[in-house]
């Protein structure tokens, strides 16, 4: 998958959701695989199945 950017719009649980900045979809994953200290409103970076934030 190529590198995306996205920002976290909600937190439901155990799972993240993410609004991808380019094409508005949203994709929602579980909340482990993204880095420590992020809260709504975070803007990430995914790239060679990693999240770091921006």
């Amino acid at each position: 998958m190529e590198p995306r950017d996205y920002t976290l719009v909600r937190i439901e649980g155990e799972y993240a959701y993410l609004k991808d900045d380019e094409n508005g979809n949203e994709i929602f994953i579980a909340l482990y695989l993204l880095p420590e200290g992020v809260d709504i409103g975070t803007r990430l970076h995914y790239e060679m199945l990693e999240y770091t934030i921006i």
